[in-house]
Order: C-alpha cells, then sequence, then structure tokens
C-alpha cells in the first residue's frame, strides 16, 4: 500500500506515523483500490484486507486500531483499553499515551491531523473539516493534551495531511458568512459570485495562536489529485476514505 510520511515525525524516534493515499488496496471502483471505511458502500471483505495491508505496511496489530464514527462535530475520546477496532468510537479526535495502540481519522477531502509530544509520550489523531476547524476542535484537542497528558504546547508537533484546498473547495455564502463571523476572513478567495474556503488556513491561525512552532503541512489538494487521493467533492460524492495513522511505541 502507497502511503506518505512526514518529514517532521519521521526524524522522532518513538513514533510512527503515515498518510494513505488511494492507491495499492483490493476494493473495486469506485473505492479503487484502498478505501478503509466502512460506512461507504465497499464490500467489507475488501476493506478488511486493505486494513491488514495497512497494518502489515507499518507494522501493528490491526485488531489494536482505534478508528472513529466521525461526526464533523468537537468530541474528543481519551483511548483507554476499552477501546478496540470493532467499537469505534462517536468523536472526531482520538488522544492516547498507550503504547502500540494505533490511531486512525478517515478522510476524503477534510484535513487529517496527527500530533505528538515527545516528552510528554502522547499522540493525537484529529479528523477536521469545515465544521469541525470552525468549532476548533483542533485547538480542543491540544488543550486536553495539555490537561490529560501534561503536554506542553512547545513540545507538540503537529501534521496536516492531504486535504481539499481553497483552490477546489467551492462554498455557499452562508458557509462564508459563518467564516467571517468565526473571524478567519483570509480563509476565503472570491471569484466573482463563487466563494472557495481553504480550511488549512484556519487551522494554521489556530496554530500559530496556540504557539506551536513545529507544523508540517502535506501540501497535496485531494481534489486536484484525485487519481492519488479520494475526494468527496472530485468523485461525486461517492468514493474511498484515504486515512492518517499515528503509532507511540
Amino acid at each position: 500500500m502507497k502511503t506518505l510520511s512526514s518529514s517532521l515525525l519521521s526524524s522522532c524516534k518513538g513514533v510512527t506515523a503515515a498518510f494513505t493515499t488511494r492507491i495499492g488496496g483490493v476494493s473495486s471502483a469506485p473505492y479503487s483500490s484502498a478505501n478503509l471505511a466502512f460506512h461507504v458502500g465497499d464490500d467489507p471483505k475488501n476493506i478488511l484486507d486493505n486494513h491488514a495491508l495497512l497494518a502489515a505496511h507499518l507494522g501493528y496489530d490491526r485488531s489494536k486500531l482505534i478508528h472513529m464514527r466521525q461526526i464533523h462535530s468537537d468530541r474528543i475520546v481519551i483511548v483507554d483499553e476499552t477501546l478496540n477496532f470493532d467499537t469505534p468510537p462517536e468523536c472526531d479526535a482520538l488522544i492516547t499515551d498507550r503504547l502500540d495502540t494505533p490511531l486512525m481519522i478517515m478522510s476524503a477531502d477534510c484535513t487529517p491531523i496527527l500530533l505528538y509530544d515527545p516528552i510528554a509520550r502522547a499522540i493525537a489523531a484529529v479528523h477536521a473539516g469545515r465544521a469541525g476547524a470552525l468549532n476548533a476542535i483542533l485547538p480542543k484537542t491540544v488543550h486536553q493534551m495539555e490537561k490529560i497528558f501534561g503536554s506542553a504546547i512547545s513540545n507538540i508537533q503537529a501534521v496536516l495531511g492531504p486535504s481539499i484546498h481553497g483552490c477546489c473547495y467551492e462554498v455557499n455564502r452562508a458557509i462564508a458568512e459563518e467564516t467571517m463571523e468565526k473571524g478567519y476572513p483570509e480563509a476565503l478567495r472570491y471569484e466573482k459570485e463563487r466563494v472557495f474556503l481553504d480550511v488549512n488556513t484556519i487551522l494554521l491561525s489556530q496554530l500559530d495562536k496556540l504557539g506551536m512552532k513545529q507544523v508540517e503541512v502535506i501540501d497535496h489538494c485531494t481534489s486536484c489529485n484525485r487519481h492519488d487521493y479520494f475526494s468527496y467533492r472530485a468523485d461525486a460524492q461517492h468514493t474511498g476514505r484515504i486515512a492518517g495513522v499515528i503509532i507511540l511505541r
């Protein structure tokens, strides 16, 4: 299975992190070929086979992987021994300090975010679409890492994975007005009567306000690069999901 590594996290000992592409799995069109999501209509056997391929590629026990039933919320779950692959919580962020417990976000245009604190030895996986970003799911997750694990913001490293960018993400006027009201006018781009939103601009602004300096953006637009990634917009809403995975070793 073809994955992307983070240059920021690849240099860190004690953590494995990667983002998947749509390449190297067994699913058939329109989920071809490395779909990892169970809720999109793909054959469950193919999905499990794709998860097995990814687990072998990154070197983890698939049964220990924790993924989410993502709901575009600001809900954060602390992963403990009660959760496993078959019991995904309903939330949009996971945090843990448990070893060999992979955390996964799935996406098809939303921004998958991986967080790592090498000092407090804690990790997080965050799903941030427009709604999540405007509801501050990312800074709320960082604050939970501070509260639960004693993380210092200066130690946390953040990686924003492949997502739809402002070149392709057209929104309506109501969303544009909400974005303005929340204080992110710089995230909007106007083209005659059309309005485009760059969610990563919101996320990077939030990280900057937190004072976080160790930040990496994998600058791949999922819509522009639909042959490498699943894109809800570019694939007319009928598509699979890529993933971000992080594991504390």
